[in-house]
């Protein structure tokens, strides 16, 4: 039987947002394989992100709760559905991206006490996440919800990294200098080296009583939701730049941006070439030889498109309507064409009357054409 998500988080069915997502961090602090090596801690985390990704979301929980079930198995953040906005990890911090436990990575790895011997970098940096968006969506806008992780300002410290009666001090080790120099004494004299302080990670300063909910850092991993409007008329690869949505800073620091790469879907019907969409109708050979007006739907909603058929239009001839295409971006007054490639469509059968009438018209022409089939080759027909 399949274990109780709120066991598994360890809080009660009346859990606030807030309580969730507390009970997650400690949780994962404990259980994250970074930290715990235990054989199973893997498992282990595994499930509590599958527990967090449901009773983080509103509906999800309001489903579990009502059925009992794990609603969308597939199509949580753990695995890569990021809710209804489509959201793909393309880039983090100039690498792959794989879900809440790479953001404990980060965490666990850039503390305030970080590794040794390295820089410690304060500023929060940049986070790139593809948006999906289908063609329609494009054409119109649309705002779109994201849900994504990353590192965020600690709620518990307002992202100062200070506990209760905390207050920053100058590093004791490296006496505020950010660096420790070192003597070595060689047959060839005395040999000075310096190297970045391992207490203060060269900030030159520390923490008296860092705030226990993020060990000092000012952030902590956290699940974020933000509103897209996705323009009229992007196009697949444009970017949209968000101030201060990426990784947040250590202790205050300014935070990263988000980039947002739009992915316009492939369309069962249209092909976009630039502002211009492309089609393929297929017509009757009557409709080709006389011409006609055919409607097609178009890509605006609940629009139609009036496509005139040229008398004697021949087949893969491509007829222009004009300003029926995708908006353009910036400009959604203005649209590109459509071009709308034509089929012709060549009957298999006909019946009597219908020969009768082709066989006129090819005597009017002068067309030579194969005579009508004896009553014999009818019956061999049927019969094979």
């Amino acid at each position: 039987m399949a274990k109780d998500l709120y066991e598994v988080l360890g809080v009660d069915r009346n859990a606030s947002e807030a309580d969730i997502k507390k009970a997650f961090r400690h949780k994962a602090r404990e259980l994250h394989p970074d930290v715990n090596k235990a054989p199973d801690a893997e498992d282990q985390f595994k499930e509590l992100n599958e527990a967090y990704d449901v009773l983080s979301d509103a509906q999800k929980r309001a489903q579990y709760d009502r059925f009992g079930t794990i609603p969308g198995a597939a199509s949580g953040p753990g695995a890569g559905g990021y809710g209804g906005g489509y959201v793909d990890f393309e880039d983090l911090f100039g690498g792959g991206f794989g879900g809440m436990g790479d953001i404990f990575s980060t965490f666990f790895g850039g503390g305030a006490g970080g590794a040794a011997g390295r820089q410690m970098r304060k500023n929060g940096r940049d986070m790139s996440i593809g948006l999906r968006v289908t063609l329609e969506e494009a054409a119109s806008g649309v705002t779109k919800e994201v849900i994504y992780d990353r590192l965020a300002p600690c709620p518990d410290c307002d992202g100062t990294g200070l506990g209760e009666d905390g207050k920053e001090v100058t590093c004791s080790r490296c006496n505020g200098q950010g660096r420790i120099v070192t003597v070595q004494h060689t047959f060839l004299g005395d040999m000075q080296s310096a190297s970045t302080c391992p207490e203060c990670n060269g900030t030159g300063t520390t923490i008296e009583n860092p705030c226990p909910e993020c060990n000092g850092q000012g952030r902590v991993p956290d699940r974020t939701k933000l509103s897209v409007d996705v323009p009229q008329g992007v196009r697949d690869g444009q970017k949209m730049r968000f101030s201060g949505y990426g990784e947040a800073g250590i202790q205050g620091a300014p935070a990263g941006d988000l980039l947002v790469t739009f992915r316009v879907l492939p369309h069962e019907f249209f092909e976009r070439d630039g502002d211009d969409l492309h089609a393929r109708v297929t017509i009757a050979m009557v409709q080709a030889a006389l011409g006609a007006e055919i409607e097609v739907d178009g890509i605006m909603e609940d629009e139609t498109v009036t496509v005139r058929i040229p008398e004697g239009c021949q087949p893969d001839q491509v007829v222009r309507v004009k300003g029926a295409g995708m908006p353009r971006f910036k400009n959604a007054n203005s649209r590109g064409d459509l071009y709308v490639h034509v089929a012709v469509q060549i009957p298999k059968k006909l019946n009597k009357k219908e020969r009768e009438i082709l066989e006129k018209f090819a005597k009017e022409t002068g067309d030579s054409v194969s005579e009508g089939r004896t009553t014999f080759e009818k019956l061999r027909d049927i019969f094979n």
